[in-house]
């Protein structure tokens, strides 16, 4: 059969390019075409151990193939703090340590922790209570609002969630500062649970200045977070319950920040030398 030149060759039989899903391919030796897409591999089976390189988002990478990408880091499991070594130089030093920082509303827990965290020379992480129960955005059970069952199991559960932070950043070598008004006659929001949580390494110090110098703190406050002035007055006096209790208190009310994160080691490296009994 004898075709113009330049016309175009028929296919051959099969399949061709108006097969909807499978191009035409020629057949001949010397042109044998793109070769065939390998199906995806499927994510790895509930149960199954994915193979190194796996994210997560994509196929599951074959066993032992350099993907380029970092791989799952295993981490030492968190368990309870343990009591730290005494630090061989002035202040915590290198010590890693679980701090909580007790105080009323406008003590400025939240400021002095991040500053004394900030400041060391070790890894150190802060965690603030308040900051983990507004987590919850809808639904959010505002103490202020008045206190019942919704209100306190958002704060047990906040509680759990920092204590079980603080226990991983300490096993994997980093300090860990929280902050709560922790109050001396309520045991729902006492020592109990935070020990209970974090172990008994933890250390609590105190920071209780002058009535005065919180409530001009608290009227720098905005939203939720500022107390009116009874409120703030009736949590103050209920914290002067720590004095006598055997815990280190610090009054900042002539501190600045610097200062009081300053003393803050200080009695630190002191509670680490004497722990105190809680």
């Amino acid at each position: 059969m004898q075709h113009a030149v330049g016309a175009p060759l028929p296919p051959p039989h099969g399949p061709g390019i108006g097969h909807v899903g499978r191009p035409y391919q020629a057949q001949h030796p010397s042109h044998p075409g793109p070769p065939p897409i390998p199906p995806a591999p499927q994510p790895p089976a509930p149960g199954q151990v994915p193979a190194p390189g796996w994210s997560g988002t994509g196929p599951t990478p074959p066993a032992g193939e350099a993907t380029g990408r970092t791989g799952h880091v295993q981490l030492p499991p968190g368990g309870p703090v343990p009591l730290p070594a005494a630090p061989a130089e002035a202040g915590t030093g290198g010590a890693t340590l679980a701090v909580l920082l007790i105080g009323p509303a406008g003590a400025g827990k939240t400021t002095v922790a991040k500053l004394w965290a900030a400041r060391r020379r070790v890894p150190t992480a802060h965690v603030s209570l308040d900051d983990v129960r507004e987590w919850v955005r809808s639904g959010f059970a505002d103490p202020q609002a008045g206190w019942n069952d919704h209100s306190e199991a958002q704060y047990r559960l906040a509680r759990r969630t920092c204590g079980f932070a603080a226990r991983n950043f300490l096993a994997n070598g980093i300090s860990c500062i929280l902050d709560d008004a922790v109050f001396p006659d309520r045991p729902v929001v006492g020592l109990g649970g935070w020990k209970r949580h974090v172990g008994p390494g933890l250390l609590p110090v105190v920071l209780l200045p002058g009535l005065e110098v919180v409530l001009e703190r608290n009227a720098e406050r905005s939203g939720n977070r500022r107390l009116s002035d009874e409120e703030v007055a009736r949590i103050h006096g209920r914290m002067a319950g720590w004095y006598g209790s055997g815990l280190p208190i610090i009054d900042n009310s002539t501190y600045d920040v610097e200062t009081t994160a300053r003393v803050l080691d200080d009695v630190l490296a002191r509670s680490i030398a004497s722990p105190p009994a809680w």
